[in-house]
């Protein structure tokens, strides 16, 4: 398991080093809302592209 701080290392050693703190925080930002759906998928499902297709059916304009 990989912890907050190895995540953070790990994330800094690919960023620019001319990154300003406000691109940080927007990557750390991204990463941790990025876990929070793949933690809601795992806890409350997914559903399949045929059905994403058919809600969004109705807003799309062909």
């Amino acid at each position: 398991m990989v912890t907050a701080k190895q995540e953070v290392e790990s994330l800094l050693s690919k960023l620019p080093d001319d990154c300003s703190l406000e691109d940080i925080q927007y990557h750390l930002y991204v990463i941790e809302k990025v876990r929070q759906g793949l933690d809601a998928a795992d806890s409350q499902g997914t559903i399949s592209q045929d059905e994403a297709d058919r809600r969004l059916d109705k807003w799309l304009t062909k």
